[in-house]
C-alpha cells in the first residue's frame, strides 16, 4: 500500500459531504478527549497507577470499559463489513463467540488473576509455567498488540480520509496523535475513562442508522425481503437465518458449518480472545476488589449481547441502500471507497453515513465512528505499554530499576507503539473485509494460548516444558493451515485449499488448539511439573474456595452477585439465538 499516492485534498475527493455543524460536533468531542487525559494526568504517582489504574476502579466503569476496548475496527468497521457481506449468521460473533466466554471469564477465571495480584496475563504464565512461556506469551502478545492496533490505526485513517480527503498517511498520523497524547498523559485510567464516554458516543451515532435504515427498507421484513439470494443479488445464501451460518463459514455442508461455528469460533475463537486477552482482562483488574472484577465482563455482556442491532444490521441495510455495495455484492468491482481503491465491505458504514444521515446527525455518526477506532487502539497500546515495560524490559532487558524508571519506559513505549502502528496499518489495507485479517491474527496467537491456559489451569500435571513448547507449536500449527487454505492471507495467498468466508480462520484456530493441548499433554506426562505448593492461587484444584470468592459476597444482593448476573445474561442470549 503506498499511503501517499492519495489524491490531495479537495471537495471532489472527500466520500462524506460534511458541514460547520459536523466539524464543531467533532472538535467538542475532541476537547473532552484530551481533557479526560490530562485529568487522569493527575492521579498517575507510580506505574500502578498508570498501567492498572491503581487497582480502584467500580464495576459499572470498567464492565463498560470492557466493551468499549472492543468496540474499534472488530466491532464497527469488522462486524457492519461482515453484516453486508454474509448477512445475519454474523450475529454468531457476539451470541456464540463472545457472551458464553465473558461470562466463563467472570466466574471461572477471573478470582486467579485477580486475586494472583498479577499485573498482566504474561505475568501470570510466568507464575504456572515459568520464562519459557512467559517469553513467547510475551513476545506474541506485544506483536499483536501492535498488528491489531494498526488496523484500528487504518481504519480511523479512511475515515478521516472520507471526510477531510487528506492524504491517507496525514489522516493517520494525526489520528495515531490524539490517541498517543491520551495514553501518555494519563494511562489506563484516561483510557478507561475516555472508553466509558466513547461507548456512549458510539450508541448513539450508530443507533440512528438502525432506525433511519428500516424505516427506509419497510422494517425488519423489508430487510429480509431484500437481502434473499434472488432479490438481493447476492452471491452467497442463507443471508437472513443465523443457523447453520454457511454464509459466514464457508462450509458447503450445514453440519460442518455448526461444527466449525461452534468449536473453531464459540469455543476456540471465542474462550481464546475473551479469556487470554490482557486487552480485555486488564480492565477487569483495574477494579477495586475481587467481587467487582469478576462482575466486570459479566456487566459488559448485557450490552454486548445487542451491538449486533447496530453493527451487523446497518451492514445489512448498506448491502441494499447504497448502490455501490449491492453492486460489489453481486460481484462488481465499483471505483472509490475510503481508501481510494475501490469500494469494500470495510465501507459499508461510511456509504451508509453519506446516503441517509442529514448533517448534524452526520457529526455524531462521524463522531462516534472515530470514537470507537481510538477506543480499541487505545486498547491495545495501554496492554501493549504494560506488557512491554513489566514483562519484557523489566524481566528481560533492564532488571531492579526504580518504579519511575519503568513509569517512563511506559510512556515512551506508548510513543514507539503508536509509530509502530502507523507502518502495520498499511497491511490491513490488503483486506475487503477486515474481519478476516483480525480472525487470523486471532488463530495466531489467541487459540494456543488458551489453550495452554485452560489445560495449566485445570491440570496441576502440566509441566512449565510443555507450557512454552505448547504455545509455539500451537502458533507454528496455525500458520502452516493460514498458508495452506487459500484465501486466508489475502493478497499474500499461496494456498492450495480453499475455504470461503471465514471458516479458514475457524480452521486455523482449531488446529492450533488441538496441537497444543495434544503436544502439552504428551511433553508433560514426561517432564517434571512444577510442586503442588508452587501452584496455589493457579490452579483451580490447589486453589481454596475463600481465595477464588470476596468473603463478603454472600451479604450482597442477587444483582450484585456474578452468578445471578451471568445466570441471567445466558438465558437472555438462548433467547436471542432462538428468535433469530
Amino acid at each position: 500500500m503506498n499511503l501517499g499516492n492519495t489524491a490531495p485534498p479537495t471537495a471532489l475527493t472527500t466520500l462524506i459531504d460534511a458541514n460547520a455543524i459536523d466539524y464543531v460536533i467533532l472538535a467538542t468531542y475532541f476537547v473532552f478527549v484530551l481533557g479526560i487525559g490530562l485529568l487522569a494526568r493527575r492521579q498517575v504517582s507510580d506505574s500502578v497507577d498508570f498501567f492498572l489504574s491503581g487497582r480502584s476502579l467500580p464495576a459499572w466503569v470498567t464492565g463498560l470499559a470492557f466493551i468499549s476496548a472492543n468496540l474499534g475496527a472488530v466491532e464497527i468497521m469488522g462486524m457492519s463489513a461482515n453484516g453486508a457481506q454474509f448477512g445475519l449468521p454474523s450475529v454468531h460473533y457476539f451470541w456464540v463467540g463472545a457472551i458464553p466466554a465473558m461470562l466463563f471469564l467472570g466466574i471461572v477465571m477471573m478470582p486467579f488473576y485477580y486475586g494472583s495480584k498479577v499485573r498482566s496475563v504474561p505475568e501470570f504464565m510466568l507464575r504456572r509455567f515459568g520464562p519459557g512461556a512467559h517469553l513467547v506469551n510475551s513476545i506474541s502478545f506485544a506483536v499483536a498488540q501492535l498488528l491489531i492496533a494498526g488496523v484500528n490505526l487504518f481504519l480511523l485513517g479512511t475515515v478521516i480520509h472520507a471526510l477531510l480527503g487528506w492524504p491517507l498517511w496525514i489522516a493517520l498520523t494525526v489520528a495515531a496523535l490524539v490517541v498517543l497524547s491520551y495514553i501518555t498523559l494519563g494511562g489506563l485510567s484516561a483510557a478507561i475513562y475516555n472508553e466509558v464516554l466513547q461507548f456512549f458516543v458510539i450508541v448513539a451515532a450508530l443507533l440512528p442508522l438502525t432506525i433511519i435504515g428500516l424505516h427506509e427498507v419497510g422494517g425488519w421484513n423489508g430487510l429480509m425481503d431484500a437481502v434473499q439470494p434472488e432479490k438481493g443479488g447476492a452471491t452467497v445464501g442463507q443471508q437472513t437465518e443465523s443457523w447453520p451460518g454457511q454464509a459466514l463459514s464457508g462450509f458447503d455442508s450445514g453440519f460442518w458449518s455448526v461444527v466449525g461455528i461452534v468449536f473453531g469460533l464459540g469455543f476456540v475463537l471465542s474462550f481464546g480472545y475473551w479469556t487470554t486477552n490482557f486487552v480485555e482482562v486488564q480492565r477487569a483488574m483495574a477494579t477495586n476488589s475481587i467481587s467487582s472484577a469478576r462482575k466486570t465482563p459479566i456487566i459488559g455482556a448485557f450490552p454486548k449481547m445487542f451491538v449486533p442491532f447496530i453493527t451487523i444490521v446497518p451492514g445489512m441495510l448498506a448491502a441494499v441502500l447504497v448502490k455501490e455495495l449491492a453492486e460489489l455484492k453481486a460481484g462488481g468491482s465499483p471505483p472509490g471507497g475510503a481508501s481510494g481503491k475501490g469500494v469494500a465491505y470495510n465501507d459499508a458504514l461510511l456509504y451508509l453515513m453519506r446516503d441517509l444521515l442529514p448533517n448534524g446527525l452526520l457529526g455524531v455518526a462521524i463522531t462516534g465512528l472515530l470514537a470507537a477506532f481510538m477506543a480499541g487502539m487505545a486498547a491495545n497500546i495501554s496492554a501493549f505499554n504494560t506488557v512491554f515495560s513489566y514483562d519484557l524490559y523489566g524481566d528481560y532487558l533492564v532488571k531492579g530499576k526504580s518504579d519511575r524508571h519503568y513509569l517512563l519506559v511506559g510512556r515512551i513505549a506508548t510513543v514507539g507503539a503508536t509509530g509502530v502502528a502507523v507502518l502495520t496499518a498499511a497491511l490491513a489495507s490488503h483486506f475487503s473485509n477486515i474481519m478476516d485479517y483480525l480472525q487470523v491474527l486471532f488463530g495466531f496467537f489467541n487459540a494456543p494460548l488458551f489453550a495452554t491456559f485452560i489445560l495449566g489451569m485445570f491440570w496441576k500435571r502440566m509441566s512449565p516444558t510443555a507450557g512454552w513448547v505448547g504455545l509455539v507449536a500451537g502458533t507454528a500449527s496455525a500458520i502452516v493451515v493460514a498458508i495452506l487454505t487459500q484465501g486466508t492471507l489475502g493478497s499474500y495467498s499461496t494456498g492450495v485449499i480453499h475455504v470461503g468466508g471465514q471458516g479458514a480462520a475457524f480452521l486455523c484456530a482449531s488446529a492450533a488448539f488441538v496441537v497444543d493441548v495434544v503436544l502439552s499433554i504428551a511433553i508433560s506426562v514426561v517432564t517434571r511439573p512444577k510442586p503442588a505448593e508452587e501452584l496455589v492461587g493457579l490452579v483451580y484444584s490447589e486453589t481454596p474456595a475463600e481465595m477464588r470468592t470476596d468473603p463478603h459476597e454472600s451479604s450482597y444482593p442477587w444483582y450484585q452477585r456474578p452468578a445471578p448476573l451471568a445466570g441471567i445474561a445466558l438465558v437472555m442470549v438462548i433467547v436471542l439465538n432462538a428468535i433469530f
